[in-house]
């Protein structure tokens, strides 16, 4: 059996999923839906790899990061998100995640994510910039986490409505 994997996904389904593919694959994984178990089951057998979501039932995944680390500081974190962005991947590698990674996900990539201590470069560096929904998208991510995801702070520093906010929060992030 190869390293002790812990899943922390809020979404059951996935998370089952997920967690039957990785012990298909011979990994000694375990699944949880929530922070506090996460912790617990952390606390109790300390793993060497963790898959975790950005979004826990609303609060950020990403403030696990730091006591899995202190648990184990050799733990190696892959952040799993539906809604990827600029400013958590750089908030998530800040803390500690060795990968940030969009859903929907292979499991040969979440297994990649782990394989490597040194990050590996592009291949080949994208020339296309991004569209001007991507990067709206990017800034309203930005400005969000500035005003600790406070819609209505947030809506009064774009200058916006906060229903039309929440309508563009509530749309999946365009590609690029």
């Amino acid at each position: 059996m190869s390293s002790k994997i812990l899943i922390i996904d809020d979404d059951p389904a996935f998370n089952a999923v997920l967690t039957r593919a990785l012990v298909r694959r011979g990994h000694d994984a375990h699944g949880v839906t929530s922070a506090h178990e996460a912790l617990e089951a952390a606390r109790g057998d300390p793993p060497s790899q963790v898959v975790l979501d950005l979004n826990l039932g609303g609060s950020s995944g990403l403030s696990l990061i730091e006591p899995l680390l202190a648990l184990n500081p050799a733990c190696r974190i892959v952040v799993l998100t539906g809604y990827a962005s600029i400013a958590t991947a750089v908030d998530a590698i800040k803390l500690g995640a060795i990968q940030y990674l969009a859903k929907p996900v292979e499991l040969s990539a979440v297994l990649a994510a782990f394989g490597d201590d040194k990050p590996k470069p592009a291949d080949a560096v994208e020339d296309a910039p991004l569209s001007v929904d991507r990067l709206e998208w990017e800034h309203i991510q930005r400005v969000l986490r500035d005003h600790d995801n406070n819609i209505s702070a947030t809506a009064r520093a774009l200058n916006m409505h906060r229903r039309t906010l929440q309508r563009k929060l509530a749309k999946r992030p365009v590609k690029h």
